[in-house]
C-alpha cells in the first residue's frame, strides 16, 4: 500500500513483476509471509481450499500455482496473524469505530470470539455461543410472523453451509432469503432463464482453447479476475480476436505479462489482449448488442450467409418478428445511444461473422443498469443468429464474482423458489415449507426501513456497505430489534446494528474444520458450473470459531426444537449433509462420489446439448426497443456543454468500481495501480472533454451529488482524475459512492441497483472554490 497521494499514468502490462511485488507485499503486512506463501500452494489445489476471492474456474490438471495477485490479498487478509480480541472490544466503543474507514477496520485481524452490544457502555462485550443461540432463537419465536425476518447470505458461503441455511429459514416459516446475486448476477439468471431456460453460462475453460472470438462487455478482468487474464493471454497468442467493450479504459483488457512464465518474466515481453477496445458510453451496451445483431441480419446472402438458418428454425423461435425489427432501428439512433460510430460497430460485426465459435463474457458493467435484463437478452440474441450454443468454443459465459454465489443460488437460497423444489425439499425433510416468495434485497432493506421486518441475520458479507442508498440502508438495519452478522473479521456492518446486535466468528477456507467424523471438507460452484471440494489447511484463528454449517445447525436446533431434521447429526460428517443435498438438489445425485474425482464434476448445461427447456422447447428471440426511459432524471442526462463557475448542472452519468485494491467491499489498501491512482480512495474519474466543459482542473475537489424524483444524495470531497473515459460519463469507488445510488433505481424485472448508471451532478467543493 502506498501512502503518498498520487497519481500518474501507468504504463507497463497488468501482472508482471509489479504483481509480484504486490502479493508479497500483502504476505508482509499481514505478517504471514512463510504461513500465507505456504498456505498459497494449496489454494485451488485438489486436496486444497477454494481461494475465498473469485469464482474463476480452475485448469484441471492443475498447475502448482492456481492463484493470482488478488487471490494472494485474499488468502493474506484470511490468514493474517493480526487478532481483534475481547481485549480490543474493551478498549474501543462501537462510536469510535463507526468514524474509522472500512480500510482501517479490516486490518485489524480475525474475530476471535462471539461478542455482543452493550447499549450501556456502546461496546461489543464478550458471549458464550449457547447463549447468543439462545438469544437469536428467542427474537426470532417473539416474532408475529416468520415474514418479519430476514435472512441474508453472502457469495462466499459453502454448498452445505448454503443448503442447511435455506432448510433452516423455510422450516421456521419464510422464504427471506435475499443474498448478493440480487446485486451482481440477478439480471443474468432472469434474462437467460426466460430466454433459455437456464439461468447459468454455457461454457467451460475448454471452450476457451476453441474460440475463435471472444467478446467482452462490461468487465475489467485485470482486477475482478485476474486468473482470467491467463486464459485470454492463451487465446490471444493463438490467434483468438478479443473484442472489448468498456467506458474506462482497462489495462488489463490491454496488455497483459503472466507472472507464472519465466520467459515473460526475464525476457520483459507481454501479450496484447484486445484486437478491438470500444467504449461506449455507460449504459450503451443494448445499442451495442443491437447494432451488431444488425449487421449480422442484413449481411447475410444466399452466397455469403451469415446467419445459421439451421439452427434458428431447429432451435429458436421468434426470429422473424426480431430481424424485422432490427432492419427498423436506424443507425443513427444506434450510434447515439452507443456512443460509438457506424463504422466500428460494423467492423466489430464482421469479426463476430467471420468467427466460426464466439464466447460473450459480461460482467456487473452489464448487470447493474435499468434495462440490463434487455441488454443481456440482446447478447444471447446474437449468439443465436449464428448458432453460438451447443458448440465447442461458443456461448454465454456471465462471469460471476464471489467465489460460491452461484453455488449458494443452486443450493436453493432464492427468495423466489420453483414449486418443484420446495416439494423435494418437503419430501425430503418432511414439512411443508411455505410458498410465499419472500423480499429480495431492495425489499428486504424497505421492510426493515418501514417496520415490517425487525430481525436481520446475515450469513456473512458486509450488507451495509455492500448495498445501495446508504442512509436507507443504515436506518433501516438500526430500526431492527436484532442484527447478528456471521463473520471472519471487522466490517462496516458490525457497526450499524439493531438495538441488540451479535457478532458470530467463523472459520475461514483457509483453515481446518474439525467436527466430531474428523476434518471436514466443503463444496463450492464456480462461474462455469464446475463442483469441487475445499479443505482448509491451517489451524483456526481462534479455538472460539464454528464453521459456518455448525452455527446454522446449533441455531436451527435452538429455534426449531420440534424439527424433524436431525441438525447436530448432519454436521458431524458433511457427506450427511451432500447426501441430503443429492436428494433435492438435481444434478447433484451420488454427489459423494463425484465430488472426490480431482477437479469435481460439471454441472449439466442443457444448452450444451442445444436443448433449451424453455415453455416452448426452444429459445426465443426477444425484441427490446433502444428508447424505454427509466425515469425524467435519468432520461435527462446528456453530455455537458457550455462553461460554469461554481454550479455545475449538467447531468452526467456515474458508474461505481472497483479499486485494484479491493474485493467487493473489503478494501486492502489505497492503490489503484493500473489506473495510477495511489494513496486515494475518494476520486471520480472524469473525460477531458468534461473538465473543460465544466470549467474544472485535474485534481480538484468535488461534490457528487446524484439526481432523482425523490430527492437528491451527495458525497462531498471527491479528487478528479482526468481518465480516458466517454464525454458525459464519470467513474468512482464503491462502496464510497454507493450513498449515490437511490434505492428505486435498480434493473427491470430484476431488481438489482443500477450502481453503474447514476445522473450525477458536480459541485466544486468549497474549499476548492476560486
Amino acid at each position: 500500500m502506498s501512502d503518498d497521494k498520487t497519481v500518474h499514468r501507468y504504463d507497463k502490462p497488468a501482472g508482471g513483476w509489479d504483481a509480484l511485488k504486490s502479493s508479497w507485499q500483502a504476505l508482509r503486512e499481514q505478517e504471514v509471509l512463510l504461513k500465507g506463501a505456504n498456505t498459497l500452494l494449496r489454494a485451488n489445489q485438489p486436496k486444497g481450499f477454494d481461494c475465498p476471492g473469485c469464482a474463476w474456474p480452475d485448469r484441471n490438471p492443475h498447475s502448482t500455482f492456481e492463484f493470482c495477485e488478488n487471490g494472494v490479498k485474499a488468502v493474506a487478509n484470511e490468514a493474517t496473524s493480526k487478532r481483534v480480541t475481547r481485549e480490543f472490544f474493551a478498549e474501543h466503543t462501537v462510536s469510535w469505530l463507526a468514524a474509522l474507514d472500512d480500510h482501517t477496520l479490516e486490518v485489524q485481524g480475525r474475530l476471535t470470539e462471539p461478542m455482543a452490544f452493550d447499549a450501556a457502555s456502546d461496546r461489543y462485550v464478550p458471549i458464550g455461543w449457547d447463549e447468543a443461540f439462545a438469544r437469536i432463537a428467542a427474537a426470532l419465536k417473539a416474532l408475529a410472523s416468520p415474514d418479519e425476518a430476514i435472512f441474508y447470505t453472502s457469495g462466499r458461503t459453502s454448498n452445505e453451509a448454503a443448503f442447511l441455511y435455506q432448510l433452516f429459514v423455510r422450516e421456521y416459516g419464510t422464504n427471506n432469503l435475499p443474498d448478493c446475486s440480487n446485486m451482481c448476477h440477478e439480471p443474468s439468471g432472469v434474462a437467460l432463464t426466460e430466454q433459455l431456460g437456464s439461468g447459468k453460462g454455457s461454457v467451460t475453460l475448454e471452450d476457451f482453447e476453441h474460440a475463435d472470438a471472444i467478446f467482452i462487455f462490461g468487465q475489467n478482468p485485470g482486477t475482478n479476475h485476474p486468473r482470467m487474464l491467463g486464459e485470454l493471454r492463451n487465446a490471444a497468442r493463438r490467434g483468438c480476436r478479443i473484442v472489448a467493450f468498456n467506458p474506462l479504459r482497462e489495462r488489463g483488457l490491454e496488455r497483459f505479462a503472466n507472472p507464472q512464465s519465466p520467459a515473460e518474466m526475464l525476457g520483459g515481453s507481454s501479450t496484447q489482449i484486445t484486437s478491438d477496445y470500444l467504449q461506449p458510453r455507460i449504459g450503451g451496451d443494448l445499442a451495442v448488442a443491437t447494432a451488431l445483431a444488425k449487421v449480422v441480419v442484413e449481411r447475410d446472402a444466399v452466397d455469403r450467409p451469415t446467419l445459421d438458418r439451421m439452427f434458428i428454425a431447429a432451435h429458436t423461435r421468434g426470429f422473424d418478428a426480431f430481424a424485422e425489427a432490427l432492419r427498423a432501428t436506424p443507425w443513427s439512433e444506434l450510434e447515439r445511444e452507443s456512443g460509438l460510430g457506424r463504422e466500428q460497430l460494423e467492423r466489430v460485426a464482421q469479426t463476430y461473422i467471420d468467427s466460426r465459435a464466439t464466447i460473450l463474457c459480461w460482467g456487473m458493467g452489464i448487470t447493474q443498469h435499468p434495462r440490463s435484463v434487455a441488454t443481456i437478452q440482446m447478447l444471447a440474441n446474437l449468439l443465436l443468429l449464428r448458432g453460438n450454443i451447443g458448440k465447442p468454443g461458443a456461448g454465454p459465459c456471465p462471469v460471476r464474482g464471489h467465489s460460491n454465489v452461484q453455488g449458494d443460488r443452486t443450493m436453493g437460497i432464492y427468495e423466489q423458489p420453483a414449486p418443484a423444489f420446495l416439494d423435494k425439499l418437503g419430501v425430503a425433510f418432511d414439512f411443508q415449507p411455505p410458498r410465499a416468495p419472500g423480499y429480495d434485497t431492495i425489499a428486504a432493506i424497505e421492510a426493515m426501513r418501514d417496520g415490517r421486518a425487525t430481525v436481520f441475520f446475515a450469513m456473512g458479507g458486509n450488507f451495509a456497505a455492500a448495498t445501495p442508498d446508504s442512509a436507507q440502508v443504515h436506518e433501516a438495519l438500526r430500526r431492527c430489534a436484532l442484527t447478528v452478522h456471521v463473520s471472519t473479521k471487522l466490517n462496516r456492518s458490525h457497526l450499524v446494528h439493531g438495538r441488540d446486535a451479535l457478532i458470530l466468528p467463523c472459520l475461514g477456507r483457509t483453515e481446518i474444520d474439525l467436527q466430531t467424523g474428523g476434518p471436514q471438507a466443503v463444496t463450492v460452484e464456480d462461474s462455469m458450473s464446475m463442483v469441487h471440494l475445499s479443505s482448509g489447511m491451517n489451524p483456526p484463528a481462534s479455538t472460539q470459531l464454528l464453521s459456518e454449517p455448525a452455527i446454522v445447525a446449533c441455531l436451527a436446533a435452538a429455534t426449531l426444537p420440534r424439527s424433524k431434521t436431525p441438525w447436530r447429526w448432519l454436521i458431524e460428517d458433511y457427506d450427511r449433509v451432500r447426501a441430503r443435498i443429492a436428494q433435492v438438489i438435481d444434478g447433484f445425485e451420488d454427489f459423494n462420489a463425484r465430488v472426490r474425482v480431482p477437479g469435481g464434476f460439471h454441472l449439466h448445461h442443457p444448452g450444451r446439448e442445444r436443448v433449451f427447456p424453455t415453455a416452448s422447447g426452444k429459445a426465443t428471440f426477444y425484441v427490446h426497443p433502444l428508447a424505454h426511459p427509466v425515469g425524467a432524471a435519468l432520461a435527462a442526462s446528456s453530455p455537458p456543454e457550455g462553461n460554469e463557475s461554481s454550479r455545475l448542472k449538467p447531468l452526467l452519468q456515474l458508474m461505481t468500481v472497483r479499486s485494484h485494491d479491493q474485493y467487493n467491499t473489503t478494501v486492502y489498501g489505497f492503490d489503484d495501480r493500473y489506473r495510477g491512482v495511489h494513496g486515494l480512495r475518494k476520486v471520480c474519474f472524469i473525460s477531458a472533454h468534461d473538465l473543460q466543459c465544466l470549467g474544472l482542473r485535474d485534481g480538484e475537489q468535488v461534490d457528487i451529488t446524484s439526481v432523482w424524483d425523490d430527492g437528491e444524495r451527495s458525497v462531498r470531497g471527491f479528487r478528479l482524475v482526468e481518465y480516458d473515459i466517454p464525454p458525459g460519463c464519470l467513474a468512482s469507488y464503491f462502496p464510497e459512492t454507493n450513498a449515490l445510488v437511490p434505492l428505486g433505481h435498480h434493473a427491470e424485472r430484476a431488481r438489482t441497483p443500477a450502481s453503474k448508471a447514476i445522473p450525477v451532478r458536480l459541485t466544486r467543493s468549497s474549499a476548492d472554490e476560486r
